[in-house]
């Protein structure tokens, strides 16, 4: 992903081989696929897991393989992503996208993502 404010962006349930989201467009494929300073949080694997294991999403091999065989970035949960979801106001109710909200906003990056719930924090969307 290009960076949008300080070099560095995470993304909401990236397009890799073998897994697509439809509500992401072809610019965010695009951008994702150019490999340029992307960081997949570690939120997102939990997500794709999830939804691997409930038949949601086909993804071929192991999400966490998958990602570091193409050198992409896992970005862990600390306990400043885990602590900032109490001064989160409740716009959006899913934990796991506050979450992803949390990580953005004290790590300075951004979020690419098809969902217009994020529209309504302060966070840099892509």
């Amino acid at each position: 992903m290009n960076s949008v404010p300080n070099g560095t962006s995470t993304l909401n349930e990236p397009p890799i081989s073998g897994y697509a989201d439809s509500r992401l467009s072809d610019h965010h494929r695009d951008i994702f696929l150019a490999g340029e300073d992307v960081v997949v949080s570690a939120v997102s694997v939990a997500e794709i897991a999830i939804k691997k294991s409930l038949g949601k999403v086909t993804l071929t091999g192991n999400i966490v393989e998958i990602l570091r065989s193409n050198g992409i970035p896992i970005l862990s949960v600390n306990e400043l992503h885990a602590a900032r979801l109490e001064h989160l106001p409740l716009h959006h109710r899913d934990p796991f996208d506050r979450l992803l909200i949390a990580q953005a906003q004290i790590e300075g990056l951004t979020l690419l993502t098809a969902d217009r719930h994020f529209s309504a924090y302060d966070v840099a969307l892509v």
